[in-house]
């Protein structure tokens, strides 16, 4: 299954639905993985989802839009999103469409910046 789902309580008793995606994210799993995502979501109404990426071997622009979506709509519910432990291909893709701010610190953010963020040094010092 290219989604398996767990849930945790965090404080105040919400909880916290984490979806380990699994595989490539192209066009025809990422409408798979929206359908099963929107029904935990929908059965749940978690405070946060946690997008598990540790098993995701390749990422689209698919993925993208999965993750927007579902964050448009934690946001909706006044909830948010996380993503946790993306290969480096993977976080770069996120960070290059905007969404690295998502990204949970960890393995992937070793640089002591805001994992979203780059310094930006090294991308203003060269020719243009």
């Amino acid at each position: 299954m290219p989604v398996e789902f767990s849930y945790r309580k965090t404080g105040n008793n919400k909880t916290e639905l984490t979806a380990a995606l699994s595989g490539e994210i192209d066009h025809h799993s990422a409408a798979e993985m929206r359908i099963l995502t929107d029904g935990e979501l929908a059965r749940t109404m978690p405070a946060v989802l946690n997008f598990d990426m540790s098993s995701v071997t390749f990422m689209d622009s698919s993925g993208i839009g999965l993750i927007l979506g579902r964050s448009r709509t934690m946001q909706a519910w006044n909830g948010r999103v996380r993503i946790s432990a993306p290969s480096e291909r993977v976080a770069r893709i996120l960070k290059l469409s905007g969404l690295g701010a998502l990204i949970s610190a960890g393995r992937n953010n070793n640089s002591g910046n805001d994992p979203g963020k780059s310094s930006g040094a090294s991308e203003r010092g060269g020719k243009q």
